[in-house]
């Protein structure tokens, strides 16, 4: 039996007749010209190649071709048959098509609007149909094949006027619903900007007055602490280059710790914050900024151990499927390894997108496409990661980028973002309120999602419903509205 493509098990509605699409609509599959041929300064007609210049309803001009060989004239539907198949658009002028589209131009006075959102209820099915293992996609073949059930011209009209009617007050819905989303944008934007300018603890420091440390007593304690940890990784190296010397000398000689340098006294400040608060860079806060192991299966020896790269590491949380493996000799697993509370932050990619490393008890390392920045007790990791949330996009932070196309934090460039400097109870006090605050922002966040995502799935159903003949019962004798006429 024949698959008619909008129906329920085959069930026919009333006076609507079996069609097969080239009964209905002329079709004209896609060419792509030579390359030679396109050009970006409007020679030749509007060039589309697929689903990626596909708009709302219409395509975007991006090209153009001289010497076109497949043509699409003005109000065919587009159709995508292949990576992806099934989306659809509608040709407001005359266009040029390449082999990834269909050009479907309506017979018998059909509406094009009619075609186009028939063939937009069926595109979920459609799209399983592609075959082929490197792009899918479906023949002419395929496309000449395809049957459906077919009203009358009055009734399509009325069909399209009704999904017109119903789409109108889902569009409306929607828009609002993505108002709402970018509004949610700014204020969290406008929300850690307070955070970072101490505006959101501002009455907190007031009633903690008499017990606020002085700038100079936060950077002094600060720098105690690293010296403290220098301290250790020397003693940590003696023994370790001990420990090597007994087992004769086999591997890597332990590193030597880089030599602690004296904080840099900032000339200019790339940021505003209140009088009891400082400003440094990161180089001189954090006791540890370190780039992963360079990935090098040819030289590099040891055991095989999991690592992190840049792909696992998403904004405030970690993808730990399918974790690789590399080499990784033991003396470098003190180098190389997260423990709970390291800062893990993108070299490339996205550079500056990080998240705190909570787990110590599976033993992680890191590759080379991303920095390890260890704090001391006196600055808040979670501090440092909500900070660059808010200043990665911003020009203090993006200024220290390296690359043209690709851009990069280097590790140069991480050590000189500024960071505010305030007391570890101030910290965690804003800590304690940017969480609070920005849960409530993630959930209104997902429920307008879950809302767009419901908008979409009716979307779909008024299709459903429409072209099975069950939106609602047509009567001849119902007047029209004059567009459609």
């Amino acid at each position: 039996m024949q698959k008619i493509w909008n129906t329920t098990n085959n069930q026919i509605p009333k006076d609507w007749a079996i069609k097969t699409l080239p009964e209905f609509s002329r079709i004209e599959m896609g060419q792509s010209p030579s390359s030679n041929t396109y050009n970006f300064d409007g020679r030749g007609l509007p060039f589309f190649q697929g689903k990626a210049e596909f708009g709302e309803f219409y395509p975007k001009v991006n090209k153009y071709c001289s010497e076109p060989k497949k043509i699409a004239e003005e109000g065919a539907v587009l159709l995508s048959v292949r990576a992806p198949v099934g989306p659809t658009n509608l040709a407001k002028e005359k266009s040029c098509i390449g082999r990834g589209l269909a050009a479907l131009h309506p017979l018998d006075g059909m509406d094009s609007k009619f075609l186009l959102f028939l063939l937009r209820s069926i595109e979920p099915e459609l799209s399983s149909q592609g075959a082929g293992s490197t792009f899918k996609a479906i023949t002419k073949g395929f496309v000449e094949n395809m049957a459906f059930a077919i009203p009358d011209i009055r009734e399509q009209e009325y069909i399209i006027t009704k999904i017109e009617e119903l789409f109108s007050e889902l569009d409306s819905g929607i828009a609002s619903l993505k108002i709402a989303q970018e509004q949610l944008k700014v204020y969290r934007q406008a929300l850690l900007k307070h955070a970072f300018e101490g505006k959101l603890t501002e009455q907190w420091r007031k009633d903690n007055a008499d017990k606020l440390e002085t700038p100079e007593q936060l950077l002094a304690r600060i720098q105690t602490e690293r010296e403290t940890r220098y301290q250790q990784q020397l003693n940590d190296w003696k023994q370790a280059v001990k420990d090597w010397e007994e087992k004769g000398k086999e591997g890597k000689k332990p590193s030597k710790p880089a030599v602690l340098k004296k904080p840099t006294t900032l000339k200019h400040l790339d940021l505003t914050v209140p009088t009891n608060w400082a400003v440094q860079e990161l180089v001189d806060i954090a006791s540890e900024c370190v780039l992963g192991k360079m990935l090098d299966k040819q030289k590099n020896i040891g055991t095989e151990r999991p690592y992190l790269g840049n792909i696992n590491v998403r904004w405030g949380r970690f993808d730990l499927d399918d974790l690789k493996t590399m080499r990784i000799e033991d003396s470098e697993v003190e180098r190389y390894s997260l423990i709970a509370g390291d800062l893990v932050i993108c070299e490339g990619g996205e550079p500056g997108r990080c998240a705190i490393w909570s787990n110590n008890t599976n033993q992680v390392f890191i590759q080379k496409a991303l920095h390890r920045v260890r704090l001391t007790a006196s600055y808040s990791s979670k501090f440092a990661f909500y900070y660059l949330v808010y200043a990665v996009p911003l020009e203090r932070v993006v200024k220290l980028f390296t690359g043209t196309t690709i851009k990069h934090l280097t590790g140069a460039g991480l050590k000189k973002v500024q960071l505010p400097v305030c007391s570890i109870s101030e910290q965690q006090e804003i800590v304690n309120l940017l969480e609070e605050k920005l849960s409530i922002i993630e959930q209104n966040e997902k429920e307008i999602e879950d809302a767009l995502i419901k908008a979409e799935l009716l979307r779909q159903s008024i299709l459903k419903k429409a072209f099975s003949g069950m939106l609602t019962n047509f009567d001849s004798n119902m007047e029209i509205p004059n567009e459609h006429k």
